[in-house]
């Protein structure tokens, strides 16, 4: 089996990861640890061609002196007699703007896997390396990253300031009233209170009356007149007679 995949990611981040055999055990597609084993020992599904297969087993990253790294591990089917067996061998070599994984190895297999196609397992086993060089990637990209920062949480908008409504706004008076309330600094308190209101407000007056007096001073000489004709009129009919 050989097989290399590109990730731009440095060298040294492959490094810390291999490291680390629970971040190694993460990367591994379709990889599910047991309960408290440990880091390596689970399960591990895999898809080759239209057919699903679950082993159960425990795989080890050991590193090298050359720098290279021996992923050896073991599994049985979960539903079957089938066992699987391999030995790679990871060189990382840095290239421009990341690195190349180069997978080397062998794989020897009996069961269901043993009846497939050697194209399809073949195809299969590439697949799975490529996704897990990709997956080591991605965790050593978050490693480098560190935690990110908590950033501060956003400050309250300031409240808006009520707007009075129009019934809760205070009408300003007519210029008629102010100028009168003006007039009226200064006066007595009775004199404010009887002084007749002026402008729009101020009371229509009603028509001005004729008086009697004025009515006798125009009645009398008119009756004066009336009465002496009356004399007049009886004397000279009395001479008549």
């Amino acid at each position: 089996m050989e097989h290399e995949v590109f990730v731009p990611v440095p060298a040294e981040r492959f490094g810390e990861v291999f490291a680390d055999p629970e971040r190694t055990a993460g990367a591994v597609p379709g990889f599910q640890q047991d309960a408290g084993a440990e880091p390596g020992a689970g399960r591990l599904k895999v898809r080759v061609g239209g057919h699903s297969i679950t082993y159960r087993g425990a795989f080890a990253v050991v590193r090298r002196d050359d720098g290279s790294y021996v992923i050896e591990g073991d599994a049985t089917e979960v539903r079957g007699g089938g066992t699987v067996r391999i030995a790679l061998t990871v060189r990382l070599r840095p290239a421009k703007g990341g690195t190349t994984l180069a997978f080397t190895g062998t794989a020897a297999a009996t069961g269901r896997i043993a009846e497939l196609p050697a194209e399809t397992v073949a195809s299969a086993g590439t697949r799975l390396l490529t996704r897990f060089a990709e997956n080591a990637g991605g965790t050593a990209a978050d490693t480098a990253a560190g935690p990110t920062k908590p950033q501060a949480p956003p400050r309250p908008a300031p409240a808006p300031v009520p707007v009075p409504a129009p019934e809760d706004a205070v009408a300003e008076p007519p210029a008629e009233a102010a100028h009168a309330r003006r007039t009226m600094i200064g006066r007595s308190a009775e004199e404010v209170d009887h002084a007749p209101p002026r402008g729009r407000y101020a009371p229509v007056p009603a028509p001005e009356a004729v008086g009697s007096a004025e009515v006798l001073r125009w009645a009398a000489p008119a009756a004066a007149v009336v009465l002496a004709s009356a004399i007049v009129m009886t004397r000279v009919l009395r001479r008549r007679r």
